[in-house]
């Protein structure tokens, strides 16, 4: 693919750095299904361009379908493949290896691929991951285990989603709740209304869907690992599509005073889903059913019980036997 030559200082660095590590082969992870499902160590940049491919009535790229991220899941966010910190089981875990072979950090700008926190977010970070696995107090619990919305950018490496558009609207079926993105003239809400998902307004760029997200409440954490954002913060995402419609990355840029010394970018890579995938309780959470003689892919309804395990609770039953 050809490098790109992105609109920001920052999406420039994440280019330049995607674009210096190919592809490698996917080695399943533990308990893996395969390519894809959390186990790609890199990932291709995709240029930012015109689009190509099919296009919805409305004039959208027509993206629909389901879609997850291929590095892992939230335990991590710099680290993305090396397990939950200060882990309590982790000596029973499969050893993780040199850090050069696991997946970069999903923080592409800074360079280093570490957060800029602010000393007072940094310490309160530090404090999130000394305790998480022994929650001592409400704060240390991480919102997921009382079913909360995951957030900006988590719900994109939490689960597997769906892409669903709609005349001036693009919908994401999060398993931990639904996003939209209006793509018309709709006045954005009051200052005053915080969602965890916030407030997004977006419009395509060729094969670019460019998000402005206002309003979110600051509450969601970006993994297990702690790290955070205030509800002052500023998000421009971009979703860059591949031209075989088979991959995206998501790539984010987040302007927060509060919380960081500079603005600073995450990248997360995403593959779709289809029926010729089988369903793997994660990535892929759906059911093939047949309509008119056509499959159809359907999303199982989401169930979740607080402190579902996996939250601090694995650790505190592990301890008590």
């Amino acid at each position: 693919m050809k490098r790109l030559t992105f609109v920001s200082t920052s999406l420039a660095l994440a280019a330049a750095a995607l674009a210096q590590t190919p592809p490698a082969p996917a080695a399943a992870a533990s308990g893996a299904g395969g390519p894809g499902y959390q186990s790609e160590r890199s990932f291709p940049a995709i240029p930012q361009g015109p689009w190509t491919g099919k296009r919805l009535p409305d004039g959208q790229p027509d993206v629909q379908g389901h879609w997850s991220n291929t590095i892992a899941n939230h335990n991590n966010f710099t680290d993305p493949q090396g397990g939950i910190i200060n882990d309590p089981q982790a000596a029973g875990r499969r050893p993780l290896g040199p850090r050069e072979q696991r997946a970069p950090s999903r923080v592409s700008d800074p360079p280093d691929g570490q957060l800029p926190f602010q000393p007072w977010a940094a310490a309160k970070v530090k404090d999130f991951q000394e305790h998480f696995n022994h929650p001592t107090q409400p704060q240390y619990v991480e919102p997921l285990a009382r079913c909360a919305p995951a957030g900006i950018p988590k719900s994109f490496y939490w689960h597997g989603y769906e892409i669903r558009q709609y005349p001036g609207a693009v919908v994401f079926l999060f398993n931990s709740g639904t996003r939209i993105v209006h793509l018309d003239d709709k006045p954005s809400l009051p200052e005053q209304l915080k969602l965890w998902n916030g407030d997004s307004r977006g419009r395509w760029e060729g094969n670019t869907l460019v998000v402005q997200v206002r309003n979110h409440n600051g509450k969601a954490l970006l993994g297990r690992s702690g790290e955070f954002v205030s509800e002052n913060a500023k998000i421009e995402e971009r979703y860059v599509f591949a031209p075989d419609n088979q991959r995206y990355n998501y790539i984010a840029t987040f302007d927060d005073p509060e919380v960081y010394t500079r603005p600073w970018t995450a990248t997360i890579p995403a593959r779709r889903w289809t029926e010729k995938d089988k369903p793997n309780g994660w990535h892929f959470e759906a059911s093939l059913n047949t309509t008119s003689g056509q499959p159809v892919l359907e999303r199982d309804e989401r169930i979740c019980t607080e402190n579902n395990g996996g939250f601090g609770r694995g650790a505190a039953v592990a301890r008590s036997r």
